[in-house]
């Protein structure tokens, strides 16, 4: 194998090792399923926004950070993330006074539509009325918002300052 496919691969097993333990360190304290999310992995999903490289690593990490939810929230909160992180990149360019503002809220809008259906058709007590999903997606989205405009914007700011951290 040659050294840039080692990097790759190293770089993504890293983020998806902390997406995961990120995500279930969330779970500890009952924030990483159901309606109230606050995922602090989530933050990491502004790593796409410096490289397109890190995008598998946060699907992975997502993959495995949803398995003890079960298989419906391993497609389709994977799918949400894969959508809002490939949106993130392309919209990374498109800043606010130097703040990638609308790619910020990728997160939200593909995680509540989703995650939102997810949770209101899918999962045991779930309403599966229309009400019940606005509720359930308007969560989830909230929860998102929080954590990509607190700890999202830490982590960007910090990358931002020193892209060289990443290796790019």
């Amino acid at each position: 194998m040659q050294s840039k496919q080692i990097r790759f691969i190293t770089f993504n097993a890293v983020i998806a090792a902390l997406y995961a333990v990120l995500t279930y360190s969330s779970a500890f304290f009952g924030l990483a399923y159901g309606e109230i999310q606050f995922r602090i992995s989530e933050a990491l999903n502004v790593l796409c926004l410096f490289t397109p490289a890190a995008i598998p690593g946060l699907v992975l990490g997502c993959v495995i950070g949803n398995i003890p939810n079960g298989i419906i929230d391993v497609l389709l909160g994977s799918a949400a993330t894969l959508i809002a992180v490939t949106a993130m990149y392309f919209l990374r360019n498109l800043k606010i006074r130097k703040y990638p503002f609308v790619a910020m809220l990728m997160p939200a809008a593909a995680n509540g539509l989703i995650v939102g259906a997810e949770i209101s058709f899918f999962l045991p007590g779930g309403t599966a009325t229309l009400m019940g999903f606005l509720t359930a997606g308007a969560f989830v989205a909230l929860g998102e918002i929080a954590v990509m405009f607190t700890l999202g914007s830490m982590l960007y700011f910090a990358l931002d300052k020193n892209p060289r951290v990443l290796g790019i």
